[in-house]
């Protein structure tokens, strides 16, 4: 199920790379900018990661908190945020329930085939846990500048 505007953001409790849970219910009061992507160290995945941390002080400046989500395990991502000297937060989803309950799983075209696997997406959430934007398919490059702009 897609969501939209105005729906109510499903809460999660997920481990970042530290093994620290962290929850939406703990976010509240700042707007969040929560991103799914497929998996650490890969093209794309990187190319927005590294997006997302040049713009950090500049989604801060507007009162968003940055949070990755794919399902790669905490030492997947501890190596990723090492590797890449990424300055945001990854939290871990192995059993698909956030991802699927932000209806970013699903069927997608990957080199000319389809296939099933996470769908690149990015929800910006206010401070009191609804979805303003919801963005589905997105590509990569220059995305993070773009959701800069929805702030």
């Amino acid at each position: 199920m897609a969501l939209q505007f105005g729906h109510k953001a499903p809460n999660f409790s997920l481990l970042d790379s530290q093994g620290k849970q962290v929850s939406l219910q703990d976010l509240r009061g700042q707007k969040v900018v929560l991103y799914f992507y497929p998996k650490d160290n890969t093209p794309g995945c990187t190319l927005e990661a590294r997006d997302f941390t040049q713009l950090k002080t500049q989604f801060q400046q507007r009162g968003a908190v940055i949070i990755g989500i794919s399902p790669d395990d905490t030492k997947s991502h501890c190596h990723f945020i090492e590797s890449e000297q990424l300055g945001i937060t990854l939290l871990s989803d192995p059993h698909l329930e956030t991802i699927k309950a932000y209806g970013a799983y699903g069927v997608k075209n990957m080199y000319g085939k389809q296939i099933e696997g996470v769908i690149r997406s990015t929800f910006v959430i206010d401070e009191e846990g609804v979805i303003l934007h919801a963005l589905y398919n997105v590509r990569a490059k220059d995305h993070a500048k773009r959701v800069l702009v929805l702030l």
